[in-house]
């Protein structure tokens, strides 16, 4: 499992500011704790860092991606008599689950705290109280009286907003809780597998290129400039998938669950899978003993979905830790999931030689 660096380095991931299009703070600490295990690092021009690792030959180039960015909001306005902020999300939210949810603002005079509020139920009506309050209805408090007060502590449109959520371990351990696990957890298991074939010595017949990407939650578009700059012959995403094991979600809606092993995505809305990739990947779990689930998702998409269709096409496939709650303040997942990725991940990095990867593509 994972020592005391590893899960320092997550929680430090994870608890740091960086909604979509907002990543720099993230992505500084990624490149930081990589320089030691990178053999060279890139960057594109929209904030995404790429480390290399190099193996015995220089193709393929293998891309293993995990995005950075976390569902967020950005200020819209600012009310002039109250000092109140309104907001639009950046990525998708449910919005139900903001209320009375604190905030980080994250101002040019620094970072302000505020909480999701409404209208008290006091004074909401026999109808109101039957409805789900709506995000334009919500507003962000941030102890302001006036708009000039909130001005004063560097609030201005535009600004970023992100959950306030520490990083904590619950069951004996065995459980992660914090925000932003949807990818940082993804970019963590590529960061894992790196260091792990950099400090075991592990050869393997291709070029890494672990990359940590921007943007994704407001459409892909880390993933699109990354896999120009990598030219990437085959792609593994790593990411969350939707744990079902949550009451009220069918199995066939979501099909993994937390604690079983990581999910291998069949299907979603921006790719199905190179299919001979795909079976690749279901073998090598299970000469290695990793237990490998299968799921699909109906909607929503990753970044292989701007991957596959890079150049002439790149075989992709896109393997996720089940988490509960993801797009919210608070997101679980278990560790051994976690763990089994990062082994699954290093088994198939080993394995993916020139000739294997051309099998993917051959008609």
């Amino acid at each position: 499992m994972f020592d005391e660096k590893a899960l320092s380095i997550l929680k430090r991931m994870t608890e740091s500011f960086g909604p979509s299009g907002f990543e720099r703070e993230t992505a500084r600490i990624i490149k930081d704790y990589m320089k030691e295990y990178a053999d060279e690092i890139l960057a594109d021009k929209l904030g995404s860092i790429v480390y290399v690792a190099k193996g015995k030959d220089e193709r393929p180039h293998v891309l293993l991606a995990g995005h950075i960015d976390e569902v967020g909001f950005v200020v819209s306005g600012i009310e002039e008599k109250t000092g109140f902020l309104s907001f639009n999300p950046l990525g998708g939210w449910w919005d139900q689950v903001l209320l009375s949810q604190r905030v980080v603002v994250r101002t040019s005079k620094g970072d302000v705290i505020g909480v999701i509020a409404a209208k008290p139920p006091h004074l909401l009506t026999e109808e109101e109280r039957k409805k789900v309050v709506t995000k334009d209805k919500m507003f962000i408090d941030i102890g302001a009286t006036s708009k000039e007060e909130a001005e004063k502590m560097g609030v201005k449109i535009g600004d970023p907003v992100v959950p306030w959520s520490p990083f904590s371990l619950i069951h004996d351990g065995k459980v992660a809780m914090g925000k932003a696990f949807d990818d940082r957890i993804g970019a963590f298991i590529l960061m894992e597998a790196i260091r792990r074939i950099k400090e075991n010595g592990i050869e393997h017949p291709n070029t890494v290129y672990g990359a940590a990407t921007v943007q994704e939650e407001v459409g892909l578009r880390g993933a699109q400039t990354v896999a120009h700059l990598v030219d990437p012959d085959v792609g593994i995403v790593l990411e969350v998938d939707i744990s079902g094991d949550v009451p009220g979600i069918k199995p066939f809606e979501a099909p993994a669950k937390m604690g079983k092993g990581p999910s291998l995505l069949t299907f979603d809305r921006s790719m199905i899978p190179n299919q001979p990739l795909k079976e690749f990947v279901i073998r090598t779990a299970e000469e290695i003993g990793v237990p490998l689930q299968l799921s699909q998702v109906a909607r929503g998409g990753t970044d292989a979905g701007r991957i596959h269709l890079n150049r002439v096409g790149c075989p992709s496939v896109v393997i996720s830790v089940p988490t509960r709650h993801i797009h919210s303040h608070v997101g679980l997942l278990s560790l051994e999931d976690v763990e089994n990725a990062v082994k699954l991940v290093i088994e198939l990095v080993k394995r993916l030689d020139k000739e294997t990867v051309e099998s993917f593509t051959v008609v």
